[in-house]
């Protein structure tokens, strides 16, 4: 109670002297803040390409540094520096980091966790919260997710207590690929079966010596069939997909058999 005291005594015997200067070290930090983004962003510009990232990734830890240095000037201004209000301000920082960083400690021990059960490691193809992509890189706070279309998302493993992860490939190097045809209903479906099993077993992209499953389901609007095959590598998924959908499609049409047609959605204003 009595650091307290001390501490708001000295900010009420502040003057304005001290506070005008609180304010110019607050604006020459951010003046060197704006002189150095533009000088690293020029720099970056005029330099090669292949070092234009790295200079680019000095501007946060540049700017990080001004700010650290100013409060470093600015402390001393507001506070006393003796050892009571030195221990009230390390206690005080404490709580506030104690509490702005639980997340991030949390997403340190769900990482431990993930390691040590296997939930996912790299090169394993998740699904987290409808992001599907291949994990190329288990950090300390969160994971580094390579989705098809080549976009890098950094998922926190923080996510591992509120949301469910579907592992496709857990570990291994194929995975269970799904081809869709949707055909009219009015057609030979064993000798369609036949032939899309015929279709998938072929395929130069399948896992040799695995098994081929063919479903049918009746639609209102047709036959929807599901062929499930296992890719021999994941990363080849798409190529097997397109492989069955494309071959598949040639067969059918071989077949005369013809393809359903959804109805059009009717999409009237009032």
């Amino acid at each position: 109670m009595n650091v307290s005291l001390n501490i708001w005594e000295h900010f009420e015997t502040l003057v304005w002297r001290d506070v005008l200067l609180v304010a110019a070290v607050m604006l020459l930090a951010r003046v060197l803040i704006l002189g150095m983004q533009s000088l690293l962003r020029h720099a970056a510009e005029q330099a090669r390409p292949h070092r234009r990232l790295t200079i680019l990734r000095l501007v946060p830890m540049a700017r990080l540094l001004i700010r650290a240095a100013a409060i470093v000037v600015i402390v001393p201004l507001l506070l006393e520096p003796n050892v009571p209000n030195i221990l009230a301000l390390t206690a005080g920082v404490g709580l506030a980091l104690a509490y702005t960083l639980k997340d991030y400690g949390s997403s340190y021990v769900a990482g431990l966790v993930t390691v040590l059960e296997h939930t996912y490691q790299p090169g394993d193809w998740i699904e987290v919260d409808g992001t599907y992509g291949e994990v190329k890189a288990i950090a300390g706070r969160a994971m580094h997710l390579v989705t098809a279309d080549d976009t890098e998302v950094i998922i926190p493993h923080s996510r591992l207590w509120s949301t469910s992860i579907s592992n496709a490939s857990s570990g291994k190097r194929s995975l269970l690929c799904i081809a869709n045809f949707y055909l009219h209903p009015d057609h030979d479906a064993s000798a369609v079966r036949d032939k899309l099993m015929e279709v998938a077993a072929s395929s130069s992209y399948r896992t040799l010596d695995s098994s081929v499953t063919v479903i049918a389901l009746e639609k209102p609007w047709g036959t929807h069939y599901r062929v499930k095959a296992y890719v021999r590598e994941s990363r080849e998924q798409y190529l097997f997909i397109t492989d069955l959908t494309i071959r598949g499609k040639d067969i059918l049409r071989q077949m005369n058999i013809r393809f359903a047609q959804a109805p059009y959605a009717e999409t009237g204003t009032s």
